[in-house]
């Protein structure tokens, strides 16, 4: 699994979202992205983190962000995900993990002591040129946001 660093291009990609459209991170050109890699809707780490992406959207918006959440979750599961905790954001599915992939978001990871295969909680930050402004891997569910906007003086 490779990871991408600062300066690389974000590899492009076209996905269904929670509505059943499809979303290409191309749609987004000329606007700096919030990519966000989590592991599983309605889970509670998965929902705390969304929660507080919908929470602070307004303020990142603002700042020229857009802001999107990526899982290998159904279309029909994250759309329940979106309407029970009234998420404000597109949520994209990758049921083959091959935008996951591409990201370096999918691998090996430590889950309770032991190596899994499984979504490594990450957040990309793209700028308006699509390339990687920060590259973000194993990110705790709980804090994370903030962090976030504080790192990007939001």
């Amino acid at each position: 699994m490779s990871r991408l660093n600062p300066r690389d291009t974000a590899p492009d990609f076209t996905l269904t979202d929670d509505a059943g459209k499809a979303v290409s991170l191309a749609d987004f050109q000329g606007q700096r992205v919030i990519l966000y890699f989590y592991p599983a809707a309605m889970t509670p780490g998965c929902t705390t983190q969304a929660c507080d992406f919908r929470d602070s959207l307004e303020p990142l918006v603002d700042a020229g962000y857009a802001v999107l959440g990526l899982s290998p979750d159904t279309p029909e599961k994250l759309r329940d995900f979106r309407q029970h905790d009234r998420l404000t954001f597109p949520l994209l599915s990758d049921p083959d993990k091959q935008v996951l992939e591409a990201y370096g978001a999918y691998g090996d990871k430590q889950l309770y002591g032991k190596t899994v295969q499984g979504v490594i909680r990450s957040t990309f930050v793209i700028d308006d040129d699509g390339k990687i402004e920060k590259a973000m891997y194993n990110v705790k569910a709980t804090g994370h946001v903030a962090k976030l906007r504080k790192d990007l003086a939001v």
